[in-house]
This record gives structure tokens, C-alpha cells and sequence, in this order.
């Protein structure tokens, strides 16, 4: 029976992040985790806007830096009175 003992590189299936949580892309972009549709995962900038996708595998958790940057940015847009 050929293949069973063949050596295939599987990945897991990378599990969805809770919404809400900060991740950074590849472009080092910070976005608030949205959703997934279609195997890619929606990103939203933290003080609003149009979201964006990107595949799960480009994207890493915030630092702690840029997730105090985030929510200043945050923050100063709130009291802007901004749309968020």
C-alpha cells in the first residue's frame, strides 16, 4: 500500500484568535482581529477604518510595545471625538 508511509508535512490547521486581539502583518501593520472568511483573517486598524485581510500565516501576536502604541492611538482618537 503505497503513501501510508510516506512522509507528507502537515500543518495544523491554525486555531481562529479570540476577536479583538491585536496581530501585526507582514507590512508590520497593527489590526484588531475581526474574523475569518475564506481561510483569511479580517484585520481592523485600532482607530477605525476599512479592514483588511490577511493569511493566517503572515500575521504575529502584538509586542507589548506596539499594543500600548495601539491603544494610545486608541485613546487619543476617543477623545479626538472620532468615529471609532
Amino acid at each position: 500500500m503505497s503513501g501510508e508511509n510516506d512522509p507528507v508535512e502537515r500543518q495544523e490547521p491554525r486555531s481562529l484568535p479570540p476577536v479583538g486581539i491585536l496581530l501585526v502583518d507582514a507590512h508590520n501593520r497593527v489590526g484588531e482581529f475581526r474574523g475569518e472568511w475564506c481561510g483569511l483573517w479580517s484585520l481592523r486598524p485600532v482607530t477605525g477604518g476599512i479592514e483588511w485581510t490577511v493569511a493566517p500565516e503572515d500575521v504575529r501576536p502584538a509586542s507589548p510595545e506596539q499594543r500600548m502604541r495601539a491603544e494610545t492611538r486608541r485613546a487619543n482618537a476617543r477623545s479626538r471625538g472620532e468615529c471609532l
